[in-house]
């Protein structure tokens, strides 16, 4: 007879603490509410961002440095 699947385990993003990655978790891949809504404040206070290889764009729409 097989033996059941196990769940993978993760470390919460925020605080480590391990959670098991299944329905049992609804804030996977967080511990809880609180570091999901800790991390959510993170991004919002532009703490973390998503890295951009495009030049800034001026007030005109244009590349910065460029007419």
């Amino acid at each position: 007879m097989a033996s059941p699947k196990k769940k993978p385990v993760v470390a919460c993003p925020q605080c480590g603490k391990e959670v098991v990655w299944g329905e049992e978790s609804p804030y996977r891949p967080f511990c809880s509410e609180r570091c999901k809504m800790i991390d959510l404040g993170q991004w919002a206070n532009e703490n973390y961002r998503v890295p951009d290889d495009e030049p800034p764009l001026d007030q005109g729409g244009n590349p910065s440095g460029q007419a």
